[in-house]
């Protein structure tokens, strides 16, 4: 990826020198009290109180607010009209639904829906001087109109340059002979957990508005997608925030603000942000072609759990357990198989599922991936030459396992016979085994197991009959296994399930 075109602004905003903003406080706070050799630990939390105090005191954001504000812009999308419920004349962009579940009307007074324009608003920020701006690409998608408005308040039409829904990131472009102010992105990596942060946007469309707060967790995923690592703030944002920027101390940009976890749709205290190291990357590709391209493996996986750990032999629960393998994909052509799990990949270990698909999506198409895999109680290297996915696949489908662990089978199962497909809508090129009939409050429907699911196989071997089932029970036992692992199909997706031999016994 390209990341210099996202620099291409000739005449940026100048910030100057903000890095010394109201720190001489905390620095005298410290210098008046370190002059002591030795401090006892009372001393010691004095000195941390002061300097805290101090910092709290001095620490003054208005000259950075007042640099970076007229590279701020709204954003007002004008989206197809349609029913929606409620009295509110405008609706705020919302990226995911369960972050901002408003309360519903109930009763008598409960309104019909009603038609209006549907006008989305939002924010956003110039980062080239030529009038491309960034923002969420939740604010702007479906939109027939676009108008971006600046500080000043003029209003210009806007193009989408590109969009990636996957990373919740567009591009638009401003035409205007104007020469304008942009932003430089600062490290998003380096920022530290209690570093205060600025958030500027247009809250619930009242424009220009900057809260402040602390970063309160890195690295964070809230289920919107594989390539979750948001940075979480206390900044207050609100809905009209998506697309702002998030900026240090010293007025770079490091995130852009998306998202907020609430149940009313108001600001709770907890937001988060698209880091800025991401934000680089995409925006650079949206500014070469208008599009992003990421590198494809082509696998299923899911988390492991500590029974599927158990049941094939690894000490630790980390890694990725390929629950399929597609077909004519890089990883079939690089020999992985269902079952094997990935501990890491170019020396990055899968800790987590996102390890694997940002690792994997980073990568140039036509790269070479080198897979560390436990497979049959060994670890062995694979090299995978990552391809280019077709639209509707993801570099690595994240499956979600149909339960952690079943105390009991609680099922009764079939052969697949001409009969049994026909009843359960089971394709011919399915082979297993078929669940026929559940114990209604037994651990495995209380887990997601359903009538009509289709063992597979049970540790990793085939079954064609439910004695097969037994028999693989039995050897683990034999083997002294603690769990067993079941591969389910359901609707031609498959996933792994660990059952407990000790609790099922």
């Amino acid at each position: 990826m390209t990341t210099s075109k996202i620099f291409l602004s000739r005449k940026r905003l100048l910030l100057g020198s903000l890095s010394a903003l109201a720190l001489i406080g905390v620095t005298s706070g410290i210098a008046a009290t370190g002059l002591r050799a030795e401090a006892s630990s009372t001393d010691k939390q004095a000195t941390a109180a002061t300097a805290a105090n101090a910092a709290y005191v001095t620490a003054n954001f208005a000259d950075v607010i007042e640099a970076v504000s007229p590279a701020v812009v709204s954003i007002e999308t004008t989206r197809p009209m349609r029913f929606v419920s409620g009295d509110g004349e405008r609706q705020e962009a919302m990226p995911f639904e369960e972050f901002f579940k408003r309360p519903h009307r109930e009763g008598p007074h409960q309104r019909a829906p009603r038609p209006h324009g549907n006008k989305v608003f939002g924010s956003g920020f110039i980062v080239d001087a030529d009038g491309y701006v960034v923002t969420n690409s939740h604010v702007v998608q479906g939109g027939e109109e676009i108008f971006v408005t600046l500080m000043d308040s003029t209003r210009h039409p806007a193009s989408v340059v590109g969009g990636d829904a996957k990373s919740d990131l567009a591009l638009l472009k401003i035409d205007t002979d104007a020469q304008l102010p942009a932003l430089d992105f600062g490290d998003s990596a380096a920022i530290r957990v209690g570093s205060p942060v600025i958030a500027l946007g247009n809250p619930f469309g009242l424009g220009h508005s900057a809260t402040m707060g602390i970063i309160s967790a890195k690295g964070r995923g809230i289920g919107s997608g594989p390539y979750d690592n948001f940075l979480q703030i206390d900044a207050p944002i609100n809905p009209g925030n998506s697309g702002g920027p998030l900026f240090n101390a010293k007025g770079e940009v490091i995130g852009v603000n998306t998202a907020i976890f609430s149940p009313s749709g108001g600001n709770v205290g907890i937001g988060f942000a698209i880091p800025a190291s991401l934000v680089v990357e995409i925006v650079a590709d949206l500014m070469d072609d208008g599009k992003v391209e990421r590198a494809w493996l082509g696998v299923a996986i899911q988390a492991l759990s500590d029974d599927m750990a158990d049941s094939l032999g690894i000490g630790e629960r980390d890694g990725a357990i390929v629950s399929e393998v597609m077909a004519d994909s890089p990883a079939a052509a690089a020999g992985l198989m269902q079952g094997d799990v990935i501990l890491s990949v170019n020396d990055v270990e899968v800790k987590e599922l996102r390890d694997l698909t940002r690792t994997i999506a980073r990568l140039d198409v036509g790269a070479v991936a080198h897979l560390k895999v436990w497979r049959g109680g060994e670890t062995i290297a694979i090299e995978a030459m990552v391809g280019k996915p077709a639209e509707t696949e993801t570099v690595a489908a994240i499956e979600q396992p149909i339960g952690d662990a079943l105390d009991t089978l609680g099922v009764r199962l079939g052969a697949l016979d001409a009969s049994s497909r026909q009843a359960f809508g089971i394709d011919e090129d399915v082979a297993g085994v078929v669940v026929t009939d559940l114990e209604r409050r037994g651990v495995a429907a209380g887990k997601g197991i359903r009538i009509g699911d289709v063992i597979v196989s049970i540790g990793n071997a085939r079954v064609a009959a439910p004695d097969d089932v037994a028999d693989g029970i039995r050897l683990a036992e034999e083997n002294k296994r603690q769990a067993v692992l079941l591969l389910m199909d359901r609707n031609g997706q498959k996933r792994y399930v660990a059952l407990s031999l000790a609790e099922a016994g």
